[in-house]
C-alpha cells in the first residue's frame, strides 16, 4: 500500500487554505476521543481475557472484532458500527483499534479503518485519525488527520502522516505543541506555544524531531521562522541541546545574556556549559559536570572570569573611586562540588568542595544557588563548607566521621558610604574541624522496662587567629587583646547515657521517668594570658533525673469539631552547672527556644554549654480541628530553675575599646525564669494557612519572633507575608545584631492568563527596602513568562544599590530559565 492510494480517495493538502482547514479538523479530532473514552472502556470489557503467555490471548494470525455488523469476503473481514452506536472494536497483534468501519485482511495482515479512528499500540501510544491504513505486519502505514499525544502531555498533529518503518514517521503540514489543545469541556483551543511546519520527521532511532519550514507561534501569532529546526523527542528524558537563556540587566554588568548548552555524554553523565555574556564587564564562563555511578553521584559546578573587582568604592560621592591600590584584572573563579556514595551495606560516604576566589563574586555576577545544602553538614547563609564524611547506620546504631573547613562571605563591618569597601569576616577566625565523630547505640531489648541509649561525641578544632567572645568566655579575654595571639585549639570527648520509660494510667495520664548522665573531657591549647602556654586538660560531668507528665484531653462537639488539650509538666534535678571559663563555646552559641527544645534536658544544640540544678517546665498545647484538614493550634510554655546561670551570658560587642564590658542574655535562659515560648499554627481553609513563634521575656517584651501567612485563591493567585524580628541584643550602633524584616510575595492574574507578580523585603531596623521586584506575568500551565524590574539594596553588594530588568521564561517540554536535571531542551 502506498501513499497515493490514500491520495486517490482524498486529495493531499497542497494549498494554505486547505492546510489550515485540515489542521483545524485534526484539532477537533484530537479533542473528540476524550468524550469517547468511557465508551471505549466499555467495549474493552466485552473482549476475551488474555491467555497466559500472550498479551491479548489471540494467536498471531487471529483478530477479535466487536461490531454491530461483520461480513466476510474471502480473507477480508469488514466490520461496521451502527450510525448512532458504539464504534467497532478490534484487537490483533497486541494492538487495539476503534473506528466506524474496519477492513482487516487475514491473509496479508493489513488493516484499513475510517471514521473516528483510535489506535493503541502495545507501548500505550495512542493515535487518532479520520482514515488509517496499516501494512507490513503493522510496521508501516498512512493516516489522514493524524494526531497523537505523548507521555508528557504534548501533542503532535498533521494533515497526513506516513510511517516509513518501525522507527521513522513523516508528517506533512504538521503542528507540535507541549500545551493543551482542548479546554476542560473537550473543545479545541489555540495552544499558547506551537511549532507549525511544512514537513516533520520523527526519528525514534535518532530520538529527535526534525522540522522543515518551521513557524513558531505564541498564542497563534507567528513570531519566528526557521527553514530547518530540530529538538529531542519529548519522551527523551535528557538530550544535548540549548536550554532557555537567562536575560537580565544590572547597573554594573549591563545587559547580561546567559546561554546554557547541555551535552549528554551517556545516560549517566552530562556537561552543562553556560557562558554569561555582559556588556559592561568581562564574561563569566559557568560549567557543570554530573556523573551517576552504580552506587552514587558526583556533581561539579565551576565558573571563571578574568576581570577587575568592580563595585562602589566612592566614599564621598565625588565620582572617583577612593581605593588606594589599582583594581587590576585577575583570574577569578568558584568551585561548588559534591558527591554522595551509598554502596550496599551499612556504610555511606560523601564530600563537598565549596570555594570562591573573592568574597563578592557570587553577588557581582548573580550566580544561581551559590549556597547549596549538600553533605552531612551544611554551611549556613554566606558560608561555604568543604568536607569529607562517612556514616555507618544499622537499626540500633549510628556512627558518623567528618572533617570540614569553612569559607565565610559574610560582611563583618558594612560600609554604608562605599559598599565596595565592606570588611568581611576573616576565614582564619573560623575553625578547621578534623575530625568530628558522633555515635549512638541502643540495646536490642528493654532495660528496666524502658529504652536505653548510649551516645558519644568527639571533635577537634583548630584556629589560626585569636577570637574572643562569644567563643571565649568574657572573663578570660584579655583587655586589651595583645597583638599576635594565636587562635585557641580545642579537643573534646563526650559520653552520654539516656534512659526513659513510659507508663500510662487508666485515666490516660502518661508518666515518663528518665535518667540522663554525661561526662566531658577537654584538651585546650594556646589559651590567652594569663594562662600558661601549652595544653590544659579539663573534665566535668552532669547527672540528671526527672519525670515527664502529659495528659492528653479530647472533646468532640456536636458541630463536628474536636478540641485536643495536652498539658505537660517536667521536673528534673541535675548536678550543679560546671561551666569552666576556659572551655570555648564552639557549638552552643545559638539556641532556638521553642516547644521541642523547652522540654529537652540539653536545651543547647551542642555540648559546650549546659544547664544544671533543679528545673520545672510547664506547657500546654491546645488544638481545635473541624471540617476537612482545618485546624488551629497554640502552645504556651515556660521553665523555672532554682538559681540564675550567669555563665550563660554573652559579651555585648562594642566598638569602643575603652568602654567597660557589658553582658546580656542571648538565649533567655540566664535568669531563673526563662522566656515565655508562644507558638501556633492555623489553616482555616484549603487556601489559607499560617504559623507563628515567639519568645517573650517576663516584662512582656518580644525577644525573638517569626510569623508567616500564606493564601491562595482562584487556583493560581497567591500571596504570602512573613515577619521576623530579633531584639535580643541591647547594643546600639553599627555592630548591633538585632534585625526586623517583613517579606511580601504574591501573584495576581488580572485578565485570563495575564497577571502581575512581585516580592519585597523591608528592613524595619534601617527603614529600607532591601530587595524588591515587580513584573508582568503570563502563565497558562504550559508557558510562563515574566518581565519585570528589580532593585537590590543589601549591604553585601559591593556595587551598592542596584536596579535592573529581569526576564524569566519557563516552557513545558522545552525547559526553563532555572534549569535542572529534569528540564527539557530546545
Amino acid at each position: 500500500m502506498k501513499q497515493d492510494r490514500i491520495s486517490s480517495g482524498q486529495p493531499a493538502p497542497r494549498h494554505r487554505p486547505l492546510r489550515g482547514r485540515l489542521l483545524a479538523g485534526v484539532a477537533t479530532l484530537a479533542c473528540g476521543p476524550l468524550l469517547l473514552a468511557g465508551q471505549a472502556l466499555a467495549q474493552e470489557a466485552t473482549a476475551p481475557v488474555p491467555a497466559a503467555g500472550s498479551a491479548d490471548g489471540l494467536a498471531a494470525e487471529a483478530v477479535y472484532l466487536d461490531a454491530g455488523a461483520v461480513s466476510r469476503d474471502g480473507d477480508v473481514l469488514t466490520a461496521e458500527s451502527p450510525p448512532e452506536g458504539a464504534r467497532v472494536f478490534a484487537r490483533f497483534r497486541d494492538h487495539t483499534l476503534q473506528a466506524r468501519q474496519i477492513d482487516y485482511d487475514l491473509a496479508n495482515q493489513t488493516a484499513r479503518a475510517s471514521g473516528e479512528v483510535e489506535l493503541t499500540a502495545p507501548d500505550g501510544t495512542v493515535v487518532f485519525a479520520s482514515l488509517l491504513e496499516l501494512e507490513d505486519d503493522l510496521q508501516t502505514g498512512v493516516a489522514v488527520d493524524f494526531a497523537t499525544r505523548l507521555e508528557n502531555g504534548a501533542s503532535l498533529m498533521a494533515a497526513t502522516a506516513v510511517r516509513r518503518s518501525d522507527t521513522l514517521n513523516e508528517l506533512n503540514y504538521a503542528l507540535f505543541t507541549p500545551c493543551p489543545i482542548c479546554d476542560e469541556e473537550g473543545r479545541p483551543r489555540t495552544p499558547s506555544i506551537s511549532i507549525q511546519a511544512e514537513r516533520v520527521v520523527q526519528d525514534e532511532a535518532l530520538r529527535a524531531i526534525l522540522y522543515r519550514n518551521a513557524v513558531f507561534k505564541i498564542g497563534g501569532v507567528p513570531v519566528l521562522y526557521l527553514p530547518f529546526f530540530g529538538h529531542p523527542d519529548p519522551t527523551v528524558e535528557r538530550a544535548s541541546g540549548f536550554l532557555v537563556p537567562l536575560i537580565e540587566f544590572d547597573e554594573e554588568r549591563g545587559v547580561s545574556y546567559e546561554q546554557p548548552y547541555l551535552i549528554v555524554v551517556s545516560p549517566s553523565e552530562d556537561w552543562l556549559i553556560s557562558p554569561q555574556l555582559n556588556t559592561g564587564v568581562a564574561p563569566l564562563l559557568n560549567v557543570q559536570w554530573r556523573r551517576r555511578f552504580a552506587d552514587g553521584t558526583v556533581e561539579v559546578r565551576s565558573g571563571y572570569t578574568y576581570e577587575r573587582t568592580f563595585g562602589d568604592f566612592d566614599i564621598d560621592d565625588d565620582g572617583i573611586d577612593d581605593v588606594a591600590t589599582p583594581l587590576d584584572r585577575e583570574h577569578r573563579s568558584y568551585l561548588l562540588a559534591h558527591g554522595r556514595f551509598d554502596p550496599q551495606g551499612p556504610w555511606r560516604w560523601g564530600f563537598t568542595v565549596e570555594r570562591v576566589s573573592d568574597k563578592t563574586l557570587f553577588d557581582r555576577y548573580d550566580v544561581r544557588n551559590p549556597y547549596p545544602d549538600n553533605g552531612l553538614y551544611y554551611g549556613d547563609e554566606r558560608r561555604l563548607i568543604s568536607q569529607i564524611y562517612a556514616e555507618h547506620q544499622t537499626r540500633r546504631s549510628y556512627v558518623s566521621v567528618a572533617a570540614f573547613d569553612i569559607q565565610s562571605l559574610r560582611v563583618a563591618i558594612p560600609n554604608e558610604a562605599a559598599p565596595g569597601l565592606n570588611v568581611f569576616e576573616a576565614d582564619s577566625s573560623l575553625p578547621v574541624v578534623a575530625p568530628l565523630i558522633t555515635a549512638r547505640w541502643e540495646p536490642r531489648g528493654e532495660v528496666l522496662g524502658g529504652r536505653l541509649r548510649l551516645s558519644g561525641s568527639s571533635v577537634a578544632l583548630f584556629r589560626d587567629d585569636f577570637v574572643g567572645s562569644p567563643v571565649l568566655r568574657p572573663e578570660i579575654v584579655p583587655d586589651p587583646v595583645p597583638a599576635g595571639l594565636s587562635g585557641v585549639d580545642s579537643r573534646r570527648v563526650s559520653g552520654q547515657l539516656d534512659w526513659r520509660r513510659a507508663f500510662i494510667s487508666r485515666a490516660g495520664v502518661i508518666w515518663e521517668p528518665f535518667v540522663d548522665g554525661r561526662v566531658d573531657l577537654y584538651s585546650l591549647d594556646d589559651l590567652p594570658p594569663p594562662f600558661e602556654a601549652g595544653s590544659e586538660t579539663l573534665s566535668r560531668g552532669r547527672f540528671s533525673a526527672g519525670l515527664d507528665i502529659r495528659y492528653p484531653l479530647v472533646r468532640s462537639f456536636a458541630g463536628g469539631g474536636d478540641l485536643i488539650v495536652e498539658p505537660r509538666a517536667q521536673l528534673s534535678i541535675s548536678t550543679a552547672t560546671d561551666l569552666d571559663p576556659r572551655i570555648p563555646n564552639e557549638d552552643s552559641q545559638t539556641l532556638e527556644l521553642d516547644e521541642s527544645s523547652l522540654f529537652r534536658i540539653d536545651r543547647f544544640p551542642g555540648y559546650d554549654l549546659y544547664e544544671g540544678g533543679a528545673r520545672l517546665t510547664l506547657g500546654t498545647r491546645a488544638t481545635y480541628r473541624w471540617g476537612e484538614a482545618r485546624e488551629a493550634s497554640v502552645f504556651i510554655g515556660k521553665s523555672w530553675r532554682d538559681d540564675d546561670a550567669p555563665g550563660l551570658r554573652a559579651l555585648i560587642p562594642n566598638p569602643d575599646p575603652l568602654a567597660p564590658p557589658a553582658f546580656y542574655d542571648p538565649n533567655g535562659l540566664v535568669s531563673s525564669s526563662s522566656d515565655w515560648v508562644v507558638q501556633g499554627s492555623f489553616s482555616p481553609s484549603d487556601g489559607v494557612r499560617g504559623w507563628g513563634h515567639a519568645t517573650v521575656d517576663d516584662s512582656g517584651n518580644i525577644r525573638r519572633a517569626e510569623a508567616s501567612v500564606e493564601a491562595t485563591w482562584r487556583r493560581r493567585d497567591a500571596a504570602s507575608v512573613t515577619y521576623i524580628v530579633d531584639r535580643s541584643n541591647p547594643l546600639g550602633g553599627p555592630l548591633n545584631r538585632n534585625y526586623e524584616f517583613v517579606e511580601l510575595r504574591g501573584q495576581q492574574f488580572i485578565w485570563g492568563n495575564w497577571g502581575i507578580a512581585g516580592a519585597g523585603v523591608m528592613d524595619l531596623e534601617r527603614d529600607l527596602i532591601t530587595r524588591s521586584e515587580v513584573g508582568l506575568l503570563f502563565d497558562d500551565d504550559c508557558f510562563r513568562f515574566e518581565l519585570g524590574y528589580r532593585r537590590d539594596n543589601t549591604r553585601v553588594r559591593p556595587s551598592g544599590p542596584s536596579d535592573g530588568v529581569y526576564i524569566r521564561l519557563n516552557l513545558a517540554t522545552f525547559g526553563g530559565s532555572g534549569y535542572d536535571r529534569n528540564e527539557r531542551r530546545w
